[in-house]
């Protein structure tokens, strides 16, 4: 099923409407949807360079807007909507732990989540059970989803087809890295 859904999205890159599917797909992909934006960003880039920053800032604009659905999920349906979404993604039986500390990191865990390929619908469902600071989730999914976007989009514009691959491969593990080291500094800098 993923297969076919990723296929299909890759089919609609080429189409006269592509950024309003990507509007979809990244609205979607925030609060319920399985497979990232990046499928069809990508492609929509790489066929026409001169628009990756127009792509970027509308995958960013949904992006955000379908992150304060999954909070209103979370907030408002968890048990009817909420809760399958976290069991569908194996992450229903860590609710609890998670939760528990969610608002001290909570701005954290959202940029973290929002730049990884950490499931950013998870936490977008995450904040809206724990009421996080609403400003707060918004000005951290804006700063988390604008990085990953415009950096994709600035990577294609720059290097286009030849860097496809590095992005479709190992980007998420270069942004798992560079989250990690931030973290080990800003750990470092306040307890050393």
């Amino acid at each position: 099923m993923i297969r076919r859904l990723y296929d299909w999205m890759i089919a609609i890159a080429g189409h006269r409407h592509a950024l309003w599917a990507l509007a979809a797909v990244a609205f979607l992909e925030s609060s319920i949807f399985p497979i990232p934006p990046d499928v069809l960003m990508i492609p929509m880039i790489i066929a026409a360079p001169t628009k990756a920053f127009r792509i970027a800032l509308v995958a960013t604009i949904a992006s955000v807007t379908g992150g304060l659905a999954g909070y209103g999920i979370g907030y408002g349906l968890m048990d009817s909507i909420g809760q399958p979404v976290l069991e569908f993604y194996g992450k229903a039986d860590k609710f609890d732990e998670l939760a528990a500390g969610f608002n001290e990191y909570g701005v954290w865990a959202v940029i973290i989540a929002g730049v990884t390929p950490f499931p950013f619908k998870v936490i977008t469902i995450f904040s809206g059970v724990t009421h996080l600071s609403l400003p707060l989730f918004v000005a951290s999914s804006i700063f988390a989803r604008a990085l990953r976007f415009f950096i994709v989009a600035g990577l294609l514009w720059k290097f286009g087809e030849p860097v496809r691959t590095f992005i479709e491969k190992r980007l998420g593990l270069v942004f798992t890295v560079f989250v990690v080291l931030l973290i080990g500094g800003l750990y470092l800098v306040k307890y050393l």
